[in-house]
């Protein structure tokens, strides 16, 4: 396994601190990034919103960029 050195100075600089192996550092953040990855996924799902409407006066909805300059109120 190859680990970047700043990465791995980082990892032994927490070891050091905390008084555990290199060994049990790696494997914690392993098992919490593992974790935090699985929990909480869910499949994405697309919710619907519609609502009642009507065409206002004077829109023409063929006309592309009218749509958009009454959209910007440039009228």
């Amino acid at each position: 396994m190859n680990i970047d050195d700043e990465l791995m100075k980082s990892v032994k600089r927490r070891a050091a601190e905390a008084g555990r192996t290199i060994t049990e550092v790696i494997e914690e953040a392993l098992r919490e990034n593992l974790y935090r990855n699985k929990k909480g996924k869910r499949p994405f799902r697309l919710r619907w919103v519609t609502v009642k409407g009507k065409l206002q006066p004077g829109v023409d909805l063929t006309d592309r960029d009218a749509l958009y300059e009454r959209m910007e109120g440039r009228e």
